[in-house]
C-alpha cells in the first residue's frame, strides 16, 4: 500500500545561534523522529540539508532539515522531492506556529503560509500549497513587534519539556497520518495538550 506521507521536513535555522529557538521547532521535531529510529540526520549537500532515510514503525521515510536558512526552505525541500519524485501531497512540513500554544500540535493539509518564511518558500518552489503541515506550537508574545525577538528566542525548561511531550504524542499518531488515517490521527493529536 502506498504512504500517504513519505516526506518529513522540519524547518528551522541552521548553526549554533539558532540552536533550541523556538523558530527551530520543526527541525527539532525531525531530529527527534530521527533518534526514535537509531538513526541520525547528515550533512547531504546536494539537498542543502540534514537528511536521513529511516524504517520506522513499518514506514519508510524521509527524514530532512534544510541548512539554507527559512526563507530559502524550499530550495532543499525542491531538491529532494524532485530526487526521489515525490509529489506535494506526500510532504508533511514540520514548522513552528505562534497560534497555537506550547504543547499542543495540529495537522493541517494545504492554506497560506501565515507570515511563516519557510512554508511561504516552500510554496514558491513546490508551486503548490497542497502539502501535509504539523504546526507545533511555541505561543505568541502578546505583540506583533515582540514576534521575531520571541520566534529567535532560546525555549526555556518548561517549553522544551512541553514539546518533547508533543513530540511523542506526534510519534504515536504519525503512523496512523502517513497510512492514510489522517481524520484518526487529528482527532488524538488536536485533543492532546502537554500542559494539561
Amino acid at each position: 500500500m502506498a504512504q500517504d506521507i513519505v516526506m518529513v521536513v522540519g524547518l528551522g535555522n541552521p548553526g549554533a545561534d539558532y540552536e533550541n529557538t523556538r523558530h527551530n521547532a520543526g527541525a527539532l521535531f525531525v531530529e527527534a523522529l530521527a533518534r526514535d529510529a537509531g538513526q541520525a540526520l547528515r550533512l547531504e549537500k546536494k539537498y542543502h540539508s540534514r537528511y536521513a532515510r529511516i524504517q520506522w514503525q513499518g514506514l519508510e521515510l524521509h527524514l530532512l532539515n534544510p541548512l539554507t536558512f527559512m526563507n530559502r526552505s524550499g530550495l532543499s525541500v525542491k531538491a529532494l522531492a524532485d530526487f526521489f519524485k515525490i509529489s506535494p501531497e506526500q510532504i508533511l512540513i514540520a514548522h513552528d506556529e505562534l497560534d497555537l500554544p506550547p504543547g499542543t500540535a495540529k495537522l493541517k493539509k494545504g492554506g497560506g503560509h501565515g507570515g511563516h518564511n519557510g512554508l511561504r518558500d516552500s510554496i514558491a518552489h513546490l508551486g503548490t500549497n497542497n502539502f501535509q503541515r504539523l504546526r507545533l506550537g511555541i505561543g505568541h508574545p502578546g505583540e506583533a513587534r515582540q514576534v521575531t525577538g520571541y520566534v529567535l528566542g532560546r525555549l526555556g525548561k518548561q517549553e522544551t519539556e512541553a514539546l518533547s511531550a508533543v513530540f511523542d504524542e506526534i510519534m504515536r499518531v504519525l503512523p496512523d497520518a502517513a497510512n492514510g488515517n489522517m481524520a484518526a490521527a487529528m482527532n488524538r493529536l488536536h485533543g492532546f495538550d502537554a500542559n494539561a
